[in-house]
């Protein structure tokens, strides 16, 4: 079964930090661009960052650049999202998404889906 899953989300104070992982099963992420997106609620989906295949290339949505940083570990078939400094704007679900090699800020030019982590940031 392929699938992606999400993890490290939950509550933190503004100014603090968290790190999601994407982990993939069922298929090696070698080949493919990680997107990370977020939709928060009453709101659409947005691109918040992609690494492409090769992690040569990064890419940051103006929102969160400066405070956000993605990197991927081929060898444990896992993308990471390194969130800084955290504003309650950044409150909301969080999805790692993948599609081969290069990035997008599309959603439906992506394959495969998580199923979210929460991520609310509030005093």
């Amino acid at each position: 079964q392929l699938q992606l899953v999400e993890s490290g989300g939950g509550l933190v104070q503004p100014g603090g930090s968290l790190r999601l992982s994407c982990a993939a099963s069922g298929f090696t992420l070698d080949y493919y661009a990680i997107g990370w997106f977020r939709q928060a609620p009453g709101k659409e989906r947005e691109g918040v960052s992609c690494i492409s295949s090769s992690g040569s290339s990064t890419k940051y949505a103006d929102s969160v650049k400066g405070r956000f940083t993605i990197s991927r570990d081929n060898a444990k078939n896992t993308v990471y999202l390194q969130m800084n400094t955290l504003k309650p704007e950044d409150t909301a679900i969080y999805y790692c998404a993948a599609r081969p090699r290069v990035c997008s800020w599309f959603g439906l030019e992506y394959y495969y889906w998580g199923r979210g982590s929460q991520v609310t940031v509030s005093s």
